[in-house]
C-alpha cells in the first residue's frame, strides 16, 4: 500500500492570519506532497514497499545507504504531526495533564514558551523544535533537517516546523515572529494532551 498525503485537519484558510492559505497551499500541497511522492518512488519494488510509515523510518535510521528513504519518510511523518500540532484558535496557556507536567518539568508555561521559541530560533538552517517525553519527563529539543525524535526512542508531543518554507511567505526572514504566532495562537493543546496519555 502506497504512502498517501493526509488531508489537513482544517480548511486551508483556518489558521489565518497567523499562517495564510497560500502558505498551506505550498507547504502541504507541494512540499509535503513531494516528500510523499519521493518516498513512494524510493521504496517501490523494495522490501520496504507496503510497510507502515513508522516502520520505514525505524528500518532506515542511521543507514547510510538508505538516507534518502529516511529523509523523505521522516519528513512525511514530521509534517503530518506538525499539521495536527496546530488548530484554529489555539495557543496560549495549556490545560489538562500537559499544563501540570509543564509546571513540574519545565518551570511553568512562560519558561516553556521562552525555551520552545529559543529552540526554534537557534536551530541553524532547516529543522524542527519539539516538546518530547524522555524517561517520563518533558524536554524541549531541536532536530536538523528531517530528523525526528521517535528515531531516537523519544515520544514526540508537539512540533513546530522551522524550515523556511513553513513561514517565508507570511513572515519572510522573521522566524521569531512566526514562532510567537505559533505559541500564542496555534498550538493544539488537545493534541498534545492526547499524545501525553
Amino acid at each position: 500500500m502506497a504512502i498517501t498525503l493526509p488531508d489537513l485537519p482544517y480548511k486551508k484558510d483556518a489558521l489565518a492570519p497567523h499562517i495564510s492559505a497560500r502558505t498551506l497551499e505550498f507547504h502541504h500541497g507541494k512540499h509535503h506532497q513531494t516528500y510523499v511522492a519521493n518516498l513512494n518512488n524510493l521504496i517501490e519494488k523494495t522490501d520496504l514497499a507496503g510497510e507502515a510509515l513508522e516502520s520505514v523510518i525505524m528500518k532506515t535510521v542511521n543507514k547510510t545507504d538508505k538516507v534518502g528513504i529516511f529523509n523523505n519518510a521522516a519528513q512525511v511523518w514530521n509534517h503530518t504531526f506538525y499539521w495536527r500540532s496546530m488548530m484554529p484558535g489555539g495557543g496560549g496557556a495549556p490545560t489538562g495533564a500537559i499544563a501540570k507536567k509543564i509546571d513540574s518539568d519545565l518551570g511553568g508555561y512562560n519558561k516553556f514558551s521562552q525555551d520552545f521559541k529559543n529552540a526554534g530560533l537557534t536551530q541553524f538552517g532547516s529543522g524542527w523544535a519539539w516538546l518530547v517525553l524522555k524517561n517520563g519527563r518533558l524536554e524541549i529539543m531541536k532536530t536538523p533537517n528531517a530528523d525526528t525524535p521517535s528515531a531516537h526512542g523519544l515520544k514526540p508531543l508537539l512540533t513546530v516546523d522551522v524550515w523556511e518554507h513553513a513561514y517565508y511567505l507570511d513572515y519572510q526572514n522573521r522566524r521569531g515572529d512566526y514562532l510567537d504566532a505559533f505559541i500564542k495562537n496555534l498550538i493544539n493543546w488537545n493534541f498534545v494532551n492526547s499524545n501525553l496519555t
